[in-house]
This record gives structure tokens, C-alpha cells and sequence, in this order.
């Protein structure tokens, strides 16, 4: 199969790039910036072809006959560009990841082939309990404008009429077996300043859980999709998928593995009734506000993703994600000097 990858040098589409090529397919790479094409392990690797392009222009910023000659050449795009920043303008989710979508949809379109869309399980919004796959995305109700980006570009996908499956991943961390990541991004900000004490309060929930999953659960279950999609597609018009982890862990226990870690401060949980930035010191302060408190909402959230089409379509089980996963992860970030070291206790 012939498929073009958008977003092939990000976290998750460089590993999709890399399974896809091992599995025997031709894979034509977009990119942005950065033409560094890696696996999670920081393998290069070698598309047939690398395009630089921009998915919120209209035809990627190609004129038309290269827009022409790529769409008529490949049997499936995979959308995984986007923005995944939480401190961004409206403007920028509407151009990049809502328009994104939009200009990927053409594509799709233009070529005659399906497009299987990456997008979040949370465009479920806030709301916490049973979340199905088959759930109906929410016109409002989101916690950050990337939630809301992500909702409305999964709108435009399913009423396109342009044959669809959508990957929805939950928290994306490092790979089950190692804690291995190739890039510390997104919560991982978030987490560093809360493990080393420069945030030392969070409003918590009762009850709430973070539902973390391993990266090469979400790209192997991304190649899977991308391998079935005809019977992805779900009855030739659209179906949704879940990858996440299936066991979201509580947020004490995602405290409870910081404090394992000698060297790193436990963060007090505060009711959020009870929680006021304006009252914490004046550099907790600043990095809750640019940083942490971007992530505060997950801490109050319990969302209990199903993810049982996935598990159908794919054969995939996620790994487990309890404590000594979250062991893993920070013992991964120690050895890599993400996060400061010391002597990492035994699992």
C-alpha cells in the first residue's frame, strides 16, 4: 500500500513511519520544518519520499499540479499533524488543526481514498464516566482550545463524505516496556515541575484518574487501523477507535510514584474549590500559570475511555499503565537527564 503521512516528523508519526516501512509499505513523509525523520529510538528513518509542505494552506502550499500528482498516487492518507501545544490562540487551533483537517479532507478526496484521521479521546470535553467510542463529540464543554480544535476537525472528517477511521489516543508517555520517549513535550513539561518541586500544589478532584498510554501501544494500533481500513472504515462510511490505556491510573497514584523517588517532592492535591493560584508563592505562581496550570484540568476529570472497537479491530491489548509503569517513566527520565538524578529505587 501506498500511503502519505502528515506530521511524519512528530513524536507519534515518525514511530508510525518507521512501522509502516518495516511492514513493507511505501510511505510518502510530509513535513514542515524539520525534515528529521526518527523512530522513538531515535532511528532514522527513510520514507520513499519526504515532501516539505504546510497543512493549513490550501492544497498544502503546493501548486496544483504537485497537489495533483501526489493525490493521484497513493491508496490512503494518515492526517497526524497538528498542534498539540495547550497555550496557543484560537486563531493558530482554527488555522492548524481544524484547517488542517479540512485541507487533508481535500486531499483525501482529490486521490479517491480514505483518510484515517489522528485526532484525541478527550474532544469528549470535561465530562467524566463512560465515554464510548460511538459517543457523539460534544459542540462544547472542552477544557483548552486543543480539546475544541480537535472536536471540530473530527466533525469535518465524518461529514465529508470521504471514506474515514479515526485513532483517538488519550495521555501519549513513553514506550510500556522502557519509559522510552524521544522527546519531552506537552505533560511532560508539566510533570518535570511538579517532580521537582517548583509546583508543589495542584486542585485535584476526588476520584480523578489520568488515563496515560504507552507510544507504541497508539502507533502500532495506528499501523493496524491504517492496515485494516476497509474494515476500519466501518461499513464503508466512518469508524472511531479508541487507544488508550483501558486502566486510567488515580492521581494519587501518579503522586504516590513521584514520592517513591527520594530526590522528588510530592505535590499536595487541593480541592479545586479550595485552590487559588493568586494565593501560592510568587514563582509557583508564574509556573502555574505558563505551565502547569495548562494541565490542571486533567488532574479533576475521570473519564473511563472504552475502547472495545479498538481492541476488535486491531487485536491490540494496551500493556499495563499502573505503578510500575509510571516507575519506568520517571526512572526513564532520570537516566536521560530530563529530570534531576539520584539513585533510583527498585520497582
Amino acid at each position: 500500500m501506498k500511503i502519505f503521512l502528515t506530521g511524519a516528523a512528530g513524536l507519534i508519526g515518525g514511530e508510525v513511519a518507521a512501522r509502516l516501512i518495516a511492514a513493507g509499505h511505501s510511505v510518502t513523509a510530509l513535513v514542515h520544518n524539520n525534515r528529521d525523520i526518527r523512530a522513538n529510538d531515535g532511528r532514522e528513518v527513510v520514507p520513499d519520499e519526504v515532501i516539505a509542505g504546510d497543512v493549513s494552506a490550501p492544497l498544502f502550499g503546493w501548486d496544483k499540479a504537485e497537489f495533483d500528482r501526489l493525490t493521484a498516487s497513493h491508496d490512503l492518507l494518515i492526517h497526524c499533524a497538528a498542534t498539540v501545544r495547550f497555550d496557543l490562540d484560537d486563531e493558530t487551533y482554527r488555522r492548524v488543526n481544524t484547517g488542517g483537517a479540512a485541507n487533508a479532507i481535500e486531499f483525501a478526496r482529490s486521490g479517491d481514498m480514505p483518510i484515517l484521521h489522528v485526532s484525541t479521546a478527550y474532544v469528549c470535553g470535561t465530562r467524566d464516566g463512560p465515554i464510548l467510542e460511538s459517543d457523539r463529540v460534544p459542540d462544547s464543554g472542552f477544557a483548552n482550545g486543543y480539546e475544541a480544535s480537535k472536536a471540530s476537525a473530527e466533525k469535518l472528517v465524518r461529514a465529508s463524505g470521504v471514506p474515514f477511521a479515526i485513532a483517538r489516543p488519550s495521555i501519549v508517555v513513553g514506550e510500556s516496556a522502557t519509559g522510552l520517549i524521544r522527546q519531552f513535550d506537552t505533560t511532560y513539561a508539566a510533570f518535570k515541575l511538579i517532580a521537582e518541586g517548583r509546583v508543589k500544589h495542584m486542585p485535584a478532584k476526588a476520584g480523578a484518574t489520568l488515563d496515560f498510554v504507552p507510544l507504541d501501544h497508539v502507533a502500532a494500533g495506528i499501523t493496524a487501523l491504517a492496515q485494516n481500513m476497509r474494515r476500519a472504515q466501518s461499513n464503508r462510511t466512518g469508524g472511531t477507535y479508541h487507544l488508550v490505556s483501558g486502566r486510567p491510573i488515580p492521581v494519587s497514584t501518579f503522586t504516590d510514584g513521584i514520592a517513591a523517588f527520594p530526590q522528588f517532592h510530592r505535590p499536595e492535591l487541593v480541592e479545586p474549590d479550595q485552590f487559588d493560584p493568586a494565593g501560592l508563592p510568587a514563582l509557583e505562581r508564574r509556573l502555574y500559570k505558563r505551565v502547569a496550570g495548562l494541565y490542571a484540568s486533567y488532574f479533576q476529570r475521570n473519564p473511563e475511555f472504552d475502547d472495545r472497537a479498538a481492541q476488535e479491530m486491531t487485536g491490540l491489548v494496551c500493556p499495563p499503565t499502573g505503578p510500575e509503569f509510571l516507575h519506568r517513566l520517571i526512572a526513564h527520565c532520570i537516566e536521560v537527564g530530563f529530570l534531576k538524578g539520584a539513585e533510583v529505587p527498585a520497582e
